[in-house]
């Protein structure tokens, strides 16, 4: 059974192989990871896992500037990651409140779709009554995901990665 968990220093050697089963350069969004970020390490793995509890952290909730990080779990297997935005802050219009993905090795099992209705869940307590959604326009895995959960097409708009479609939610 799936657990959305808090990020964890105890699955660093799991959390490595889903990033590398994506491959190098960009990764999916949900783990927060920066491109400086150095994650390989034991002790950088640990800064960084600090780095993302202080922003899912009582201070920054309260600011709204936040955002609640988890990782799809089963075991000690990492199935993906998905990340709330609380909003208003710079990456809302660009990426939504929401960004999530899913190793490829375990795509098709329903696993977004459950961790989108389980972080729709924690949205609520955080005063949030919509939520946008972005995806890549070619993404009609993703799109019928967020449909699921009641996402009404905005519109699709230019970025610098390519056409996006941007979906709300209503909480």
């Amino acid at each position: 059974m799936p657990e959305l968990i808090a990020p964890t220093t105890r699955l660093h050697s799991a959390w490595l192989e889903a990033r590398d089963e994506w491959g190098p350069g960009l990764h999916e969004d949900g783990f927060g990871l920066g491109p400086s970020d150095d994650v390989d390490s034991p002790d950088g793995f640990r800064a960084w896992v600090a780095l993302l509890a202080d922003a899912s952290g009582r201070e920054a909730v309260r600011s709204g500037r936040g955002c609640t990080y988890r990782w799809i779990v089963e075991g000690d297997r990492v199935h993906g990651g998905i990340a709330l935005r609380h909003g208003p802050n710079e990456h809302v219009p660009h990426f939504g409140h929401i960004g999530y993905g899913i190793r490829p090795s375990s795509r098709r099992r329903g696993l977004a779709t459950w961790a989108l209705g389980r972080i729709l869940a924690e949205a609520r307590p955080l005063g949030l009554r919509r939520v946008l959604i972005v995806c890549e326009v070619d993404n009609l895995h993703s799109a019928r995901t967020i449909e699921h959960h009641g996402g009404v097409l905005e519109g699709v708009r230019e970025t610098q990665h390519g056409p996006v479609r941007r979906y709300w939610i209503t909480v």
